[in-house]
């Protein structure tokens, strides 16, 4: 199929084309067509001259999705081709600029006239233009023909093209030529066929309900009604088909370079299961996690993965002093766990936001310079990668704010 040479392949066909059709008329065997700029097109020539100039490229729309034909092959995964429809002005420059005679009216006369009765470009002229100068170019074989149609330009369109010429108007028909189509240069995927269905070819089971067949996590829900887990927190996953062997619940963070499984609690059920957050500030950093279910169905040899639901870890702190005169004042924050270096982190005293002094290793301890706060009770929730800290006490009826999150400026 065609390649990257496809648009000069093109552009060589048509100047081929209006070549010959010229060439056989006597009154223009003076003719050229020539393909340069419009600012270069004329320069000191006086014969018969058309120009074919290529203003515009454009993706052909009803391409974008498709295969390349006779390419793929059902079930095969491939990167459509790069589909182009190229838009033309063909000038008509007369002998001596029209003196004598209106020879560029008549010259773009007939150029159009062989458009019209030559509206498809064939293999066959495609390898005559281009076998010399563009052999490797293969839209010769392209499948989908290429065709040209006139492509009528009001005056405004036709105001806009020429002035960005910076040139004055010459008298000129525009065409549109479409589809080109240059094949990707990356591999498809083509897996090997299917020889059985399930196991002992049973085909596809069904059920009579509207439930997942295969392992499926429904939600994962911290401790106490919170909105984030902490350290050593016991996390609990609801989900469906969660019962068989091998059983393990992955999570992932952003600052880790691989997953990390634990093994659920006892008492694991098909819907629901447990398990504990390790109570390791220098290994799990907070933020958001991602948490994914692992297990091996009965009658199954390998471990089926659920899809991933989200999870934050919310950091615990103490701050210091708990109690001062209020101005400028520089807070110590003990973090569990550890912030890590490309974290971001924020402490916020009542609504005020104030953020970390750098750290350039992980570390549990952190700075804070305050200023313009006055006197008065603040309570206080650090933000690591926009996850709080727990302020509130989700877990009694109505909820209350924890009265160990607060500092006095007096």
């Amino acid at each position: 199929m065609s390649n990257f040479q496809a648009i000069a392949a093109v552009t060589a066909t048509l100047q081929s084309v209006l070549q010959q059709g010229i060439s056989a008329e006597p009154d223009f065997n003076d003719g050229r067509v020539t393909i340069l700029p419009l600012d270069k097109a004329r320069g000191s020539n006086t014969f018969n001259q058309l120009n074919l100039f290529l203003y515009m490229v454009a993706r052909n729309a009803a391409w974008v999705n498709m295969d390349m034909p006779r390419q793929v092959q059902p079930g095969e995964t491939s990167v459509p081709p790069l589909p182009l429809t190229l838009y033309y002005l063909i000038t008509s420059f007369g002998r001596d600029d029209d003196a004598a005679l209106p020879y560029g009216h008549e010259l773009l006369g007939k150029a159009m006239s062989i458009l019209h009765d030559h509206p498809l470009l064939s293999g066959d002229d495609i390898r005559a233009a281009t076998q010399a100068i563009l052999p490797n170019s293969n839209l010769d074989q392209q499948l989908e023909r290429i065709r040209i149609t006139l492509h009528p330009l009001n005056i405004d369109e036709l105001s806009k093209l020429w002035t960005g010429f910076a040139m004055q108007y010459r008298l000129s028909a525009a065409y549109e030529v479409s589809v080109t189509l240059i094949e990707s240069t990356r591999a498809t995927r083509t897996p090997v066929p299917t020889l059985t269905r399930g196991k002992n070819d049973q085909g596809f089971n069904s059920q009579a309900n509207l439930n997942p067949p295969l392992p499926t996590l429904l939600g994962v829900t911290p401790p106490g009604n919170q909105p984030s887990a902490r350290l050593n927190d016991v996390v609990t996953i609801a989900g469906l088909n969660l019962d068989g062997s091998n059983v393990g619940v992955q999570f992932n963070h952003p600052l880790w370079t691989t997953p990390v499984e634990l093994t659920p609690q006892p008492g694991a059920t098909g819907t629901s299961l447990s398990v504990q957050i390790p109570n390791a500030p220098t290994v799990w950093p907070a933020g958001f996690y991602t948490v994914t279910v692992l297990v091996q169905r009965p009658g199954e040899t390998f471990r089926r993965s659920t899809s991933a639901l989200p999870l934050t870890l919310a950091p615990s702190l103490t701050l210091a002093p708990p109690s001062t005169a209020a101005g400028n004042v520089q807070y110590t924050a003990t973090v569990s766990p550890q912030v890590w270096p490309q974290q971001r982190v924020t402490l916020m005293l009542g609504g005020n936001e104030f953020q970390a002094d750098p750290h350039t290793t992980q570390t549990g301890t952190l700075t804070f310079q305050t200023s313009g706060l006055v006197a008065g009770s603040y309570w206080f929730r650090l933000r690591v990668d926009g996850v709080d800290s727990l302020l509130v006490d989700r877990s009694k009826t109505p909820p209350v704010f924890d009265p160990t999150q607060q500092v006095t400026l007096t």
